[in-house]
């Protein structure tokens, strides 16, 4: 899985535990993390509700599109994205050129039960909150998984679990690409 590109990019939707296993596999390999929205709320000194309703989604999604194309020209990095990152065509080609890319996938109800309680996600605010996740990951899951250098399915595993098989995932591509 990661061969001569250093960085590794976490996609998925909201909730599928992109920050928690992100944090967790950077420690493991010694790696620096940083979370996309995280990194746009720091620059702008404010939360992302914030931007959303202040300068819309395409608002929002500049700001997204000017943090990723810093964040890609740093090595050595693991970084979790915004769920919408891979909307743009020019993000998607961002995130593939400069990284290998795991998708974190879960189903529509364990993303419901890890945010139906959650404020601070704009998208999910006002209205049926499974149905909106539900229709997220109708739309999104294609093109999760075609970006996708791999996807990890994070059921009823734990974090620890699942950044355990994401660490044999890198350890068997590095020695394949180690043969080569």
């Amino acid at each position: 899985m990661v061969g001569k590109l250093s960085n590794i990019y976490f996609i998925g939707l909201m909730g599928a535990g992109k920050t928690t296993i992100g944090r967790l596999i950077a420690k493991q390999l010694g790696m620096v993390f940083y979370d996309s929205d995280h990194e746009i709320e720091r620059k702008t000194g404010v939360k992302i509700p914030l931007i959303f309703e202040l300068e819309g989604v395409d608002g929002f999604r500049k700001r997204e599109t000017a943090a990723l194309e810093e964040l890609c020209q740093l090595e050595n990095i693991v970084m979790a994205t915004g769920g919408g990152a891979v909307l743009l065509p020019e993000n998607r080609e961002l995130l593939k050129n400069n990284g290998k890319i795991v998708y974190l996938r879960a189903s529509v109800h364990d993303l419901w039960l890890r945010t139906r309680n959650d404020k601070s996600r704009p998208l999910l605010q006002g209205g049926n909150i499974r149905q909106k996740l539900e229709q997220l990951y109708i739309d999104r899951d294609p093109i999760y998984a075609a970006l996708a250098d791999c996807i990890v399915d994070t059921g009823a595993q734990s974090a620890n679990e699942i950044t355990s098989y994401i660490e044999q995932l890198i350890k068997e591509a590095s020695n394949k690409e180690a043969v080569k």
